[in-house]
């Protein structure tokens, strides 16, 4: 959530800044339900005194000549008279400030200045490319005709079990599925310092609300049947994410480059509105897993930290000699939560295309606003909004997308990456 003050310092400087996302805020409304706020609290501080002027004014109703009973009669009717219109000054306060509430909840966050202008992923800018893709000999198939081919990679039985946008692995791919994991967890634990978690795959309201999937995203949640208000999660940064909430971190527990954390887990999304796209195969499921990388910072070592983060999700391609770029989005395709993004995105041969595999954002303090994640300054003793950030590290699907038809050869066969071969006791898979 934005900071209440700086739109209220400038909200036209907020609109302007929005624009860039594409997102035309209300500037009338918001100006006019804060005057209506702010005149409702003056209001109600004025009926306060009142109040408490009334109360005092016995002693002088009975030096006037009236009898106890006649004063307290009297005062009892001017309080009672206060009170009522104090009940309806405060409950119309609250009524417009969740008015307020609701609107900042539905306020995305504004971007860095660094974000190019644009609509969408056209205008996404590239940063760089890593590796070149391998000129095959053979056409090259997609990795749902690999997978079939090598009778590991099953649509149908998953329709027939569940319905659309499930896949069933077996044999080799799905050890393959489970050794890419465990070797993501590996590096980031081993070698780039994250702590790994393990959390809820079901989260509260509260959750989604703080990292900024409510209510924007509704519909693209899997809400559990019920009066529960538990969802499934759509990614792992939001059950880790919320491990900060309504926390202060002392600065001691920062240590020198904040809290990372690393989670495994199965992510859950409905894909509202992407029909007709991405639906064969394992680009766009409705269940899918992640390797999540989240970290909370300083303030002013958040930009430092999302040029680190991105690189802790390249070093898993360029491990696994995957060719990819990387692109900085543009206002249009950034994220409702994100002040900044990098997306990865690996070169599919099956495709012919580079596509998406990891998605890194620095949110700065629009979520920890939202879930009062503080740290305490040991400089002013006060507790101050964290920054947080994260990424997929990577996405396990679609890196074993890339890795099948990256090492696909012309007899069907896959040649897997050296550092993958040793988790899975094998260099290939075939029939």
């Amino acid at each position: 959530m934005l900071d209440l003050k700086l739109v209220r310092k400038d909200p036209e400087a907020i609109a302007t800044l929005l624009q860039k996302k594409n997102y035309e805020f209300p500037v009338s409304q918001f100006v006019a339900l804060d005057a209506e706020r702010k005149a409702a609290d003056i209001r109600s501080q004025e009926l306060l005194a009142e109040r408490k002027k009334a109360s005092k004014q016995i002693g002088g109703l009975i030096a006037s000549g009236k009898s106890v009973d006649e004063a307290k009669a009297e005062v009892d009717e001017i309080l009672s008279r206060i009170s009522a219109e104090l009940d309806t000054a405060v409950a119309r306060a609250k009524e417009i400030q969740q008015s307020l509430d609701d609107l900042m909840m539905q306020t995305p966050n504004t971007p860095d200045a660094a974000v190019p202008a644009g609509q969408d992923e056209e205008d996404n800018e590239e940063v760089l490319k890593w590796g070149v893709p391998a000129d095959l000999s053979f056409e090259p198939k997609d990795h749902a005709d690999l997978g079939e081919a090598l009778g590991q990679l099953d649509f149908e039985m998953a329709g027939k079990i569940t319905g659309s946008r499930f896949a069933v692995m077996q044999g080799e791919l799905a050890r393959l599925q489970r050794a890419l994991t465990q070797f993501m967890l590996d590096m980031h634990t081993q070698t780039h310092g994250y702590t790994e978690v393990y959390v809820p795959f079901i989260v509260n309201s509260d959750s989604l609300y703080g990292t900024g999937q409510l209510p924007k995203f509704a519909e693209d949640s899997f809400r559990l049947e019920g009066d529960s208000g538990y969802y499934l999660i759509p990614t792992a940064e939001v059950p880790v994410t919320n491990m900060l909430r309504d926390r202060i971190i002392e600065d001691s527990e920062l240590g020198e480059g904040g809290l990372k954390f690393t989670a495994h887990t199965p992510c859950f999304r409905s894909e509202a509105g992407s029909y007709g796209r991405d639906t064969r195969g394992l680009i766009r499921q409705h269940q899918f897993e992640k390797v999540e990388l989240v970290q909370a910072v300083r303030p002013d070592q958040s930009d430092d930290a999302l040029e680190a983060l991105t690189g802790h999700a390249e070093a898993i391609l360029q491990a696994l000699e995957l060719p990819y770029r990387k692109v900085r989005l543009c206002g249009g395709d950034l994220g409702f939560s994100a002040a900044l993004t990098y997306d990865l995105e690996v070169w599919l041969p099956g495709q012919g295309a580079y596509r998406e595999i990891s998605s890194c954002s620095n949110f700065r303090d629009y979520q920890a606003r939202r879930m009062q994640a503080r740290w305490r300054n040991p400089t002013t003793g006060k507790p101050e909004l964290l920054h947080t950030l994260n990424g997929s590290g990577l996405a396990v699907g679609r890196t074993l997308v890339a890795v099948i038809e990256n090492g696909q050869q012309a007899d069907g066969s896959v040649v897997l990456p050296k550092a993958i071969a040793s988790y899975m006791g094998t260099d290939t898979i075939s029939l």
